[in-house]
């Protein structure tokens, strides 16, 4: 009988926040990320276009059981639109299929933004990773089929026209929830103002619950494969990973002991005792010394683990 194979890489857990440049895709900037690393795995929380640039929340190790709480945060993006032109992939690498000479006055835009706050109804692009019939739409946009995309219903809670530096171009801030495709945005100011519009450039500077200032542009990394040193080399680049539990700072936490630790990572509850215990919660972490050791549930005076991290 073979033995398991032995998982290459170390067995490092934390969270690298990326300032991905643009022309580098988020699957790319993923495998950068676990090579320099050397790390057994890593994820991403949230893609990112390659015409995007900016935070790419990437899980190494263990943090790749926290990615959904990343996922389901608030994201910010601020972003250009290029009026006078629709494109097939709603930003500047599609073909042409819509033009106008005409341009919106500024005070139409700004009529224009209350209508796209709040819960909105939107139809996401045609290359977008929406799964029609269990293929991705951007696959069978690619292969020229048009598809029956359905609207669906995501959170704009705060839309801001920066500057209207030209008539060509208008520049915003958005802060919404997961889902919101901006491309779409972009693409539905334009048909409602008449005259059609793109994604020129775009930057995510937020990813709830890490800020901007956590980000860690990808050529600072790259050049600390200059250290010929390993250990000085990894020590480098692990000074930039934050915690596992940062991911999960929106749930509630509680504080437990060195054999409570013990209990859970053996997949067993802990009792939960004095008057400020939680008394029911879906869903929780707890940490010892520091530590992140699960997320689980609170109910009946237990905390149940669902997921134990090494």
């Amino acid at each position: 009988m073979s033995k398991p194979r032995k998982p290459k890489g170390r067995p490092i857990s934390g969270w690298l926040i990326l300032d991905k440049p643009v022309d580098f895709g988020s699957t790319e900037a993923v495998s950068k990320i676990k090579w320099l690393f050397n790390a057994q795995k890593a994820g991403h929380a949230g893609t990112l276009d390659p015409l995007a640039s900016g935070m790419l929340p990437i899980a190494l190790g263990d943090a790749t059981k926290t990615v959904p709480y990343v996922m389901d945060g608030r994201k910010i993006y601020e972003f250009t639109v290029s009026w006078g032109e629709e494109r097939s992939t709603d930003d500047l690498e599609g073909d042409v299929t819509q033009s106008s000479d005409r341009r919106p006055t500024e005070e139409a835009i700004r009529a224009l933004l209350p209508n796209y706050t709040g819960t909105i109804s939107q139809i996401p692009p045609q290359f977008s990773a929406i799964k029609i019939d269990g293929n991705r739409a951007y696959d069978l946009a690619r292969e020229g089929e048009v598809v029956e995309i359905p609207s669906r219903e995501v959170e704009v809670f705060r839309l801001t026209l920066l500057a209207c530096p030209d008539a060509d171009t208008a520049h915003f801030e958005v802060e919404c929830g997961k889902g919101t495709y901006v491309r779409a945005l972009a693409r539905d100011f334009g048909r409602d103002l008449g005259c059609y519009g793109h994604i020129s450039q775009l930057r995510r500077t937020f990813v709830a619950p890490f800020a901007e200032e956590v980000m860690v542009p990808l050529a600072t990394l790259t050049a600390l494969e200059a250290i010929e040193d390993r250990d000085e080399r990894i020590a480098a680049l692990d000074a930039f990973l934050i915690d596992t539990g940062e991911a999960l700072s929106a749930l509630p936490h509680i504080v437990i002991s060195d054999d409570q630790a013990h209990r859970l990572k053996m997949g067993n509850p802990i009792l939960l005792r004095g008057r400020d215990a939680p008394v029911a919660e879906s869903e929780a972490y707890a940490t010892a010394r520091g530590k992140l050791i699960a997320i689980g549930e609170i109910g009946e005076g237990e905390f149940r683990p669902k997921r134990v991290f090494a």
